[in-house]
């Protein structure tokens, strides 16, 4: 009998260790189909890049771009020329110049755009980042928005830097154009941000036209954003990011409206990357309502107190210029596309221990904050 057994038990172990082995191996391929399925090539690719940090570029026909699949984009002909202009878009310093990677091994053909293939989609945030709504997921330091006039565009340079994140957090520095109230409301958003622990700065846009609740995305994942540029892949990883105590480096980014085409053009540096076609929204298909500029975390609270997710730099702004993230040059655009200083705006922060916001005076940056911090501490509990 005890032989028997124990026959029985090694045979039990035996099935038992086959069934793990091909239960892995199973799981095994089925995660790698998984994400080879969330990596398909684009529709349209002609040619495929992948950075020497990972990221894998479509360069995707034009024509063919996620966009035109918007039901009110089905016969949209594509804007390749503007009645705006890229004055006071120009970069200051060589050094500033936006860089992705992936150009290191080639370039789109004309007659592309790049587009970056996502693991997911990302498609909605956690919350809209105004003074009107708050949300307890999120934290803010920025200026209130510019609220109750009509606007026609917005711009800043903005500060690049890779702050960390925790338990799938993001941390922000961006500008938002928006209008319409509660669940009408519209926005156009555009920055730098970092991602659930990733050692990486993107460039990222979003837009929605309902609240975030179920119209909009991340720059190309939905259709919408119509992209023009050979140049520029929404998603990607920027570089080089600021140090602290060493080199700044920054993006300069514009928003600006065609009222000849109705449509939102977006320039980074003196770069016409696309536009957010007007038809796409409701109340901004006119003008903007409110600009807001700064940066925002989301805050889990995962271990039970504040996140130590990072914004800006992860520095305090009375650290100053080289160690704490800013803002400077920030503007709107007027109705007669002029681009002028805001006036009267005061600091917006939801935490000040945990993250913080002053202005700042340079010659010749206009108007200039730093702001952010570096979330849990004994005094942001």
């Amino acid at each position: 009998m005890d032989d028997r057994n124990d026959k029985s038990a090694k045979c039990k172990f035996v099935l038992i260790m086959l069934f793990h082995m091909l239960i892995l191996f199973v799981e095994g391929r089925r995660v790698e189909f998984m994400k080879n399925r969330e990596l398909l090539m684009h529709e349209g690719t002609v040619k495929t890049i992948k950075g020497e940090d990972g990221d894998v570029i479509d360069c995707v026909d034009i024509n063919k771009q996620p966009a035109f699949n918007h039901p009110l984009l089905k016969s949209h002909t594509i804007q390749m020329k503007t009645h705006v202009h890229s004055s006071g878009t120009e970069s200051e310093n060589n050094h500033n110049i936006l860089f992705q990677s992936w150009h290191k091994n080639g370039e789109c053909p004309e007659g592309t755009i790049p587009i970056l293939r996502t693991p997911h989609s990302n498609r909605r945030r956690r919350s809209y980042p105004t003074v009107s709504q708050k949300r307890r997921a999120n934290d803010f330091s920025a200026p209130p928005a510019l609220v109750g006039g009509q606007y026609y565009g917005a711009r800043a340079t903005i500060n690049v830097w890779n702050p960390a994140t925790y338990q799938g957090e993001f941390s922000f520095a961006q500008i938002w154009v928006g209008s319409g109230e509660g669940d009408e409301a519209n926005t156009m958003e555009v920055g730098w941000l970092v991602n659930n622990g990733e050692n990486k700065t993107r460039l990222f846009t979003y837009w929605t036209r309902d609240d975030y609740r179920s119209t909009g995305c991340y720059n190309l994942v939905c259709p919408g954003f119509v992209q023009t540029t050979t140049q520029i892949s929404l998603g990607a990883a920027v570089e080089p990011v600021s140090r602290y105590g060493a080199e700044q480096f920054e993006m300069i980014i514009t928003i600006t409206k065609d009222k000849s085409s109705g449509n939102w053009w977006l320039l980074m540096q003196d770069q016409f990357i696309g536009y957010w076609p007007g038809s796409i929204f409701t109340s901004l298909a006119d003008c903007s309502t409110e600009i807001n500029w700064g940066g925002e975390i989301t805050n889990s609270e995962f271990a039970g107190h504040h996140t130590s997710t990072q914004m800006g730099s992860g520095h305090f702004p009375e650290e100053s210029f080289g160690k704490a993230c800013f803002f400077r040059k920030i503007g709107y655009v007027d109705e007669s596309g002029n681009m002028r200083d805001p006036k009267d705006l005061q600091v917006y922060v939801t935490k000040p221990p945990c993250y913080d916001l002053r202005f700042a005076k340079y010659e010749g940056d206009g108007i200039s904050f730093y702001f952010g911090g570096p979330g849990y501490s004994d005094k942001c509990p």
